[in-house]
């Protein structure tokens, strides 16, 4: 079931996710529909914040468009473990910062630990774009979201557009 994404400012944005305790065929339901929320948007990442859940729960699939299968992740509990001193930089959207973009710099390679849906530890290395989304989606479990790294100016200015967007959205 696709799920209405959060749109900042919004304070359950700010909040920090609970680490899941015990994998329920109900996580498991939301894992789901977060991926067919994100599909749908269409994204290449949501976090389970972003749809009004704050379980640590994140969702990335990074694969190009045209490519023959899907790179699909499901993350419980996903935790950076290491990280490159080496950077990249990489031009950030948010699905619930719609139509908004900046350039953020970030570790360019991570080592992420997690629970897959049948509860088995998995520990993989990420570096390029799929090491952005997944150091962003987690960003998202602590509260953190990409405009934080701008300089307050573009983040007020973004922050107000936002507004904005939710009141004509709200009227319509």
């Amino acid at each position: 079931m696709k799920r209405n994404i959060l749109l900042h400012p919004d304070p359950r944005l700010k909040k920090t996710a609970t680490p899941v305790a015990d994998l329920s065929d109900g996580l498991r339901r939301l894992a789901d529909d977060m991926v067919e929320t994100m599909y749908a948007a269409p994204g290449i990442g949501l976090a389970a914040p972003q749809v009004g859940v704050l379980e640590r729960l994140i969702v990335l699939d990074c694969t190009p468009d045209d490519s023959a299968e899907r790179g699909l992740l499901v993350m419980f509990n996903p935790q950076i473990i290491a990280q490159s001193e080496d950077t990249s930089s990489y031009e950030e959207g948010c699905l619930s910062i719609p139509d908004h973009y900046g350039q953020v710099t970030r570790p360019a390679e991570v080592t992420v630990t997690w629970l897959d849906r049948d509860g088995i530890p998995q520990q993989q290395d990420f570096s390029g774009l799929w090491s952005t989304c997944v150091q962003h989606e987690i960003d998202h479990l602590d509260g953190k979201l990409f405009i934080e790294y701008l300089g307050i100016m573009k983040r007020q200015l973004i922050t107000r557009k936002m507004q904005k967007l939710k009141r004509e959205r709200a009227r319509a």
